[in-house]
């Protein structure tokens, strides 16, 4: 099998205020954009021919790929579902196998590379990835029912269930008609489910299923992400770190590198050219620093950590364990960071921050996240109409790109901030904010008279 579509033209609503400035697939992992990510892994196991259908901002996708060769774009007018946007894309080698994988999803690669050898090998009509759902809602996911090697049925958005298709298959050309025929609407739900109007390849699926047909079965043994709301991108990040880390052998410091000698660093190093580790700094673990980056002046970082190119980390700042700090970032004076911060974003003057936080947001001095509530809960979000509790960085904030802060500002836990908006100076946001606006605090003075009498004179 030498061919690959890669689906990347949904609008991505759930993740936001992330999707306001780009498609969700071209969304940072550990600093590498999701769907480059799944591109590279598919040129590394042998795929020849990569074809990306796009849609919505469309040109953020076409960016982060435009300089691979071996990548094709067709553009998706309509977004009518993963079914339509897999055939525009096959078109163009119709007698051939494909794999269709969607661009928002972060797994490990051997798991990709065994799929890949299993459809090669077997020629299975159709085959499917698995992983089980761990703690994701099975009401999150399209839920995969599977005896041994053979899927036996799939269903929507259960109460209940295992296993959930990960977005990777595998067709032979005779299943194109599967997906021709797609019945627009994803029917195998539970009593009272609401499937949308969508055509869903997962409904596809289900109808050669039923049609007797044989769909093959793969089991993931690694990690699976898929990226659909703000706090996968913490989940992910943790998991491909650790998955960086677990590969990385030995210690690789570039010729132009340098780490000085009064630097304490407990861990394996990979230091980009031009980069510096300075007098003070001290590194809990494994690190992994780009290029032409300063860390200086007794930055504290936590381990299994990714630095970008051109960052500077520095005066006593602390950064903890499974962070991302994208290129051109600064942390500096004092600020603290748990989480990850996009490209540009600038955190300084005791900031205390947790979560993600968007391209170039500006973070006020003293700006505080707050993480702990009252009640030791989990706060609770609304995506698109429905409560739901997050199984990780529920207490994280979210701010998106361009966004920023004035000093003093407090982000209660769990909240959300649009992209181009403003938290102003001394300002307790305990809501989301919607983006392109601006809040700030309103106050009262009392003022009165006063002066050396009273005192006594």
């Amino acid at each position: 099998m030498r061919n690959a579509i890669v689906l990347a033209a949904g609008e991505g609503s759930k993740i936001w205020p992330y999707n306001e400035t780009r498609q969700k697939c071209a969304l940072p992992v550990a600093n590498v954009p999701i769907v480059r990510r799944l591109v590279e892994q598919l040129q590394r196991i042998g795929i020849q021919r990569i074809v990306v259908v796009v849609g919505a901002l469309g040109g953020t996708v076409r960016a982060v790929l435009d300089d691979l060769p071996w990548v094709r774009f067709v553009e998706q007018p309509r977004r009518e579902g993963t079914a339509p946007a897999a055939l525009l894309a096959w078109a163009l080698f119709p007698d051939e196998p494909t794999l269709v994988l969607y661009g928002d999803i972060v797994l490990s690669e051997a798991d990709l590379h065994r799929f890949v050898e299993m459809s090669q090998q077997e020629t299975p009509l159709a085959a499917a990835l698995l992983a089980p759902c761990g703690e994701e809602n099975p009401q999150n996911c399209l839920i995969g029912h599977r005896e041994g090697e053979v899927l036996r049925g799939v269903e929507g958005h259960p109460r209940g269930g295992q296993e959930r298709l990960c977005g990777v298959y595998a067709f032979q050309p005779q299943a194109r008609r599967f997906l021709e025929n797609n019945p627009g609407i994803f029917r195998p739900v539970p009593v009272g489910g609401m499937p949308p109007l969508e055509a869903e390849i997962a409904a596809s699926l289900q109808r050669m299923i039923e049609a007797g047909e044989t769909v093959r079965a793969v089991l993931a043994q690694g990690f699976f992400v898929d990226v659909d709301k703000p706090w996968h991108l913490l989940g992910a990040t943790h998991r491909v770190l650790d998955d960086l880390f677990d590969r990385l052998e030995e210690s690789h410091i570039a010729p132009s590198a340098r780490i000085h000698d009064g630097a304490e660093i407990h861990g394996k190093v990979v230091l980009g050219e031009g980069s510096l580790i300075g007098n003070r700094v001290v590194v809990k673990g494994d690190l992994w620093v780009g290029a032409h980056t300063q860390i200086t002046n007794g930055a504290m970082i936590g381990g299994r950590t990714v630095i970008g190119s051109h960052a500077r980390v520095r005066e006593y700042c602390l950064i903890g364990g499974h962070c991302a700090l994208g290129d051109r970032t600064l942390c500096g004076h004092g600020a603290e960071l748990d989480g990850i911060l996009f490209d540009r974003a600038y955190l300084y003057h005791y900031c205390e921050m947790a979560g993600v936080f968007g391209s170039a947001v500006d973070i006020g001095a003293a700006t505080v996240c707050g993480t702990l509530r009252f009640d030791d809960g989990e706060t609770v979000f609304t995506i698109k109409g429905r409560r739901e509790i997050p199984p990780y960085g529920a207490n994280c904030a979210y701010m998106g790109d361009y966004s920023r802060t004035g000093v003093n500002a407090i982000l209660m836990p769990g909240v959300r901030v649009g992209a181009y908006s403003c938290v102003g100076p001394g300002v307790i946001l305990y809501e989301d904010l919607p983006s392109r606006k601006m809040i700030l605090a309103k106050q009262e003075y009392v003022l009165k008279d006063w002066g050396p009498e009273k005192y006594g004179w």
